[in-house]
């Protein structure tokens, strides 16, 4: 049975997941995936899901479990994903992590640990509106970061019972960060 080597980036938006996913994703020579960055292309592109997700989008809402699981199912199916993937911005809620297991029983694949980036809302809050994206006003970021509270914190609790979760604190600078985790990941 082929086992991929997976790894989960958990952490509020702004935390560094992506800039540290594409980071370690280069090294390990794995996809970094990044659902967020598969919905702008769908919202750039104006596809069916694109224009679903664009309502949630732009209200700061995360987009429902049903737009996001086929398109993961897919991704995770590619044949560049067999050796590894890092997955940025999902499982975001503890039925897409239910998902998600089942997901890669079913594709003989697992993931070997779930990373999470401990950052400040204020800090957050200063990242996001450096950023300059369209969605990114400090109203928008607050219930952002409200809505993960609510719904994604429960992932690390997840995680944390089945003995899986490392959180490292993403406050640092990317360097700093970096090498923080790959003393984790090469351990």
């Amino acid at each position: 049975m082929n086992q991929a080597k997976g790894l989960i980036f958990l952490g509020p938006p702004g935390s560094g997941k992506g800039t540290q996913a594409e980071l370690l994703s280069k090294q390990l020579q794995i996809p970094h995936i990044s659902t967020g960055e598969m919905l702008r292309q769908a919202i750039a592109q104006q596809s069916d899901l694109g224009q679903k997700a664009q309502i949630y989008v732009d209200r700061g809402d995360l987009v429902p479990d049903e737009l996001l699981l086929d398109l993961i199912r897919e991704r995770l199916g590619r044949s560049d994903s067999q050796n590894g993937w890092i997955l940025d911005g999902f499982p975001r809620n503890v039925a897409q992590a239910t998902f998600l297991e089942e997901l890669l029983a079913e594709l003989s694949q697992f993931s070997d640990q779930a990373i999470n980036l401990d950052v400040p809302d204020e800090l957050l809050i200063e990242r996001l509106l450096l950023r300059g994206r369209k969605d990114d006003n400090e109203v928008t970021i607050r219930h952002r970061l409200e809505v993960y509270r609510e719904q994604t914190k429960p992932v690390i609790d997840y995680y944390q019972g089945r003995g899986r979760l490392c959180s490292i604190d993403g406050s640092p600078s990317p360097e700093v960060v970096t090498a923080s985790l790959k003393q984790i990941v090469t351990a």
